[in-house]
């Protein structure tokens, strides 16, 4: 079936999406976060348990995948191309957010279809962060379509070291942890389904936990251990990572309030997070 274009300025209805400190600590232990990182994962600590920005992901989960799935788009074909979060204002320890997807566009890239999605969660009626989510759909290009805008991230610079550098080992469980923040595709938890559909080494890990991984290496290296200051981070997924991979995020200062970011794993050469930047406050 062909992907619905006709559907491109269409919203979905708003998604209430309630959490507490529960909800937040086990997002913070999915993407990695340790016993240092306390203020993420304890209720008691002085003014309460804070969320790390790239929590913005999980409340806008189930809507934008409501919108990818009226598309008409085939799931089994669907990989995730970029990710991008923008905060306005940060969340308290608990609450309940309403979010609505729209659907900004479905672009031609010959072989691959790109759907984007863009969501705004509000608490109280008031914005606490956008998200945009680019879908990559496999073998549904071709059809005449527009195609997607030029990247404008900025580039790595290749004339100097990166301002930090943190490598963290990812743990054997790391995907099943993750997937109890709302991603439960058993692509990243069901080693004989991994294996059916090409991945032999067994489950892969969730992209947006790498981006997590590496949204904790900005706000502790570029902001300054200051959640606050994330004022947006955009990152293309390039190469899967698996559970026990070793995840080495690079950071350069730009000025101005820029770094750009890289991902990689120390196993092996490819990066796996590119075009990454973030915007710091």
């Amino acid at each position: 079936m062909a992907i619905d274009t006709s559907l491109v300025g269409s919203s979905s209805p708003p998604h209430s999406f309630s959490y507490d400190y529960r909800t937040l600590a086990l997002y913070a232990l999915g993407i990695g976060a340790k016993r240092d990182e306390l203020a993420y994962l304890y209720e008691g600590t002085q003014g309460g348990i804070v969320a790390y920005p790239t929590f913005a992901v999980v409340p806008a989960f189930a809507p934008s995948t409501e919108m990818l799935m009226k598309t008409g788009a085939n799931l089994a074909m669907v990989v995730h191309g970029s990710q991008s979060i923008r905060l306005h204002s940060p969340l308290p320890a608990s609450g309940t957010m309403e979010t609505t997807a729209t659907l900004r566009g479905i672009y031609d890239m010959k072989r691959l279809a790109s759907i984007v999605i863009d969501t705004r969660s509000t608490l109280d009626n008031k914005p606490v962060f956008d998200t945009t989510w680019s879908i990559l759909v496999r073998d549904a290009g071709g059809f005449g379509g527009p195609r997607p805008p030029s990247d404008d991230s900025p580039a790595i610079p290749k004339d100097r070291a990166p301002d930090f550098v943190v490598e963290e080992l990812t743990s054997p469980e790391q995907a099943l942890l993750y997937r109890l923040s709302g991603d439960v595709n058993p692509l990243h938890a069901d080693p004989e389904l991994a294996k059916s559909v090409g991945f032999p080494q067994g489950p892969i890990l969730h992209g947006l936990c790498t981006y997590g991984f590496a949204g904790r290496a900005i706000v502790k290296h570029a902001c300054g251990g200051d959640p606050k200051r994330l004022r947006s981070f955009a990152a293309q997924f390039r190469k899967p990572v698996w559970p026990g991979d070793t995840i080495v995020t690079q950071g350069f200062d730009l000025g101005g309030g820029k770094w750009a970011v890289s991902a990689s794993v120390r196993e092996r050469p490819d990066p796996v997070l590119t075009s990454a930047w973030a915007e710091i406050g």
